[in-house]
């Protein structure tokens, strides 16, 4: 089978994996595909680098065209504070008074937080705490 590059020895091999793995980590390299990228010789690390980082950004964020869909999506949803005056908003902040518990029928008894072991219970006289 006739081969189509340079033959390149294990031990360069190595060396050059090591080389881009640097290059990877220093983020010294063009993106991948991109007109600098292309000009890169082919036995460039920085060339092996931005396809390893083209990989990772692949298998962390999947298809571009999806990811950029869903940026679309968020984009055009209506947020909380979208429309609303800054007196609005802090009346928005503002604490909510404290759940009041209600011993139901049928149910067993609550413990109070808090509350020194007490439990609220219900009786069909009226509800007591015990």
């Amino acid at each position: 089978m006739p081969q189509d590059g340079p033959h390149i020895t294990p031990d360069e091999f190595v060396a050059l994996w090591a080389e881009a793995r640097t290059a990877y980590f220093a983020d010294e390299f063009p993106p991948y595909a991109s007109p600098a990228w292309r000009a890169l010789r082919p036995d460039d690390p920085r060339r092996l680098a931005a396809a390893l980082d083209a990989a990772e950004k692949w298998r962390k964020y999947g298809d571009e065209e999806a990811l950029l869909q869903w940026f679309r999506n968020v984009a055009g949803r209506r947020f909380i504070a979208e429309g609303r005056t800054a007196a609005e908003l802090a009346e928005l902040r503002k604490a909510k008074p404290p759940h009041q518990l209600q011993a139901t029928p049928g149910w067993p008894p609550i413990r109070i937080p808090g509350g020194g072991g007490r439990h609220l219970t219900y009786s069909d006289e009226r509800r007591e705490a015990a």
